[in-house]
């Protein structure tokens, strides 16, 4: 058994180190929103955040929009030229998705510094991507409603999904000591 420990030390040493990091940031995710009255900003600030950064993006691009809390339930409705597309919820602002990012690098974790970096650089470039994905998902529900299940469910989740892939594959391949250890 001894010698199984020893053999996959390093897998072992990942999986625990994924583990433990993904159930602390989850775990303190969690608190937060529960401690998020949503009084000043609903249905929780990063929500709500991406939510306003969804309306001033689109209206940028020309599509009048506007962002409401939703009466029924905690969500923001995204209007685009008057007409009710969407709603933004807790899961759509990318927080889980970050968690997921951050605690995979930390497990596979080169230099500190490195990490550090790379962990900002990467949490901010899928905090954009998100932000994006919704936009060209609202573009889309406007223009093609009859592919809603499509896109919602299949195409821009692996935008999202397809992202954090890519920035693990750099990760492992450029910055993490088990690179280091096999070249």
């Amino acid at each position: 058994m001894k010698a199984l420990f020893v053999k996959y030390k390093s897998v072992i040493k990942f999986i625990l180190t994924f583990l433990l990091v993904y159930t602390v940031l989850s775990v303190g995710y969690k608190l937060y929103l529960q401690f998020s009255d949503g009084s000043k900003f609903y249905p929780d600030y990063f929500t709500h955040l991406v939510a306003v950064q969804t309306e001033n993006v689109l209206n940028n691009l020309g599509y009048p929009t506007q962002v409401l809390p939703h009466p029924d339930e905690p969500s923001m409705k995204v209007l685009l030229n008057g007409k009710y597309l969407a709603r933004i919820i807790e899961g759509c602002n990318g927080f889980s998705v970050i968690i997921l990012f951050i605690s995979f690098v930390v497990a596979f974790s080169g230099k500190l510094k490195t990490t550090l970096f790379y962990i900002l650089s990467g949490s901010v470039l899928l905090y954009v991507v998100n932000l994006l994905r919704i936009v060209v998902l609202t573009i889309g529900l406007y223009y093609y409603p009859e592919y809603k299940d499509v896109l919602h469910a299949v195409v821009f989740p692996g935008i999202i999904y397809g992202m954090v892939f890519l920035l693990w594959v750099f990760w492992v391949n450029r910055f993490s000591k088990l690179n280091k250890k096999d070249a």
